[in-house]
């Protein structure tokens, strides 16, 4: 079966539409499928539920799905950096679940392994607990958590095959392998596309069998998300160089 297409409008094309739930992996702008995302804008796909461990920012990522008002629903850890999503959130026009990082990133990893629900001593006592059930193991309360499983999801990685092999690169894994196995349909844009049998089958993370579709994204943009630098410091008009140490003993 032919995996890769043309472009991210191909890819999607058929798959797309009003009401369904969509999982994006990324970390901020780190290893975000942006190309996919940029499609599923200009589809005019709406009403979604997307789950991701953030919104992107203002005009990048998911950040444009918020600006067209595409995104319904967030399930999400943490979307701080985003002015639009606070705005819409405020003004009651977007829902959201919020989850801890380590939650969301297990109930994923739930949904993609078949469970469909565990228990967790994560938010006990807390409103993350509050409608949910609890139950005592060994002396502890924990809270139950369903897992999560999306009619798609959208991955970056940085190396794949023609068959969907997929190697993801340091800090832009994240919840790329997780979320690949969670959906009933798992798209993938790849930085380097090579042929079956290039990849040292030791170093594939997600098998092709998750992986239906592909787009070759040879010049992925790497954005940053917070910038931060240090003030440079400069030597002193006329200063003298600091002395060349001398012998003696060890300090």
């Amino acid at each position: 079966m032919k995996k890769v297409y043309p472009d991210a409008t191909a890819a999607l094309a058929g798959v797309l539409r009003d009401g369904m739930t969509i999982m994006a992996g990324g970390f901020g702008l780190c290893g975000i499928p942006d190309v996919l995302i940029d499609a599923v804008r200009e589809s005019g796909a709406k009403d979604l539920t997307v789950i991701s461990n953030n919104a992107g920012i203002d005009g990048v990522g998911l950040g444009v799905l918020l600006e067209t008002r595409q995104i319904k629903k967030m399930i999400s850890s943490y979307v701080g950096e985003n002015k639009t999503f606070a705005k819409q959130y405020l003004a009651g026009e977007l829902e959201i679940e919020f989850n801890p990082q380590g939650t969301l990133a297990e109930r994923i990893r739930a949904g993609g392994a078949g469970v469909p629900a565990f228990f967790t001593k994560t938010g006990v006592g807390t409103l993350i607990a509050e409608g949910k059930e609890t139950r005592e193991f060994d002396g502890e309360i924990y809270v139950m958590e369903r897992g999560l499983f999306a009619d798609v999801s959208l991955v970056h990685a940085w190396k794949g095959d023609t068959e969907g092999n997929l190697v993801y690169r340091k800090t832009a894994r994240n919840f790329n392998p997780m979320m690949a196995s969670a959906s009933r349909m798992t798209i993938a844009q790849v930085e380097h596309l090579v042929k079956p049998g290039e990849i040292d089958p030791d170093h594939i993370i997600t098998p092709g069998v998750f992986v239906k579709r592909m787009i070759h994204v040879p010049n992925a943009q790497k954005r940053i998300e917070q910038r931060t630098t240090r003030k440079r410091v400069e030597a002193a008009p006329n200063a003298e160089p600091a002395p060349a140490p001398t012998g003696g003993g060890a300090i």
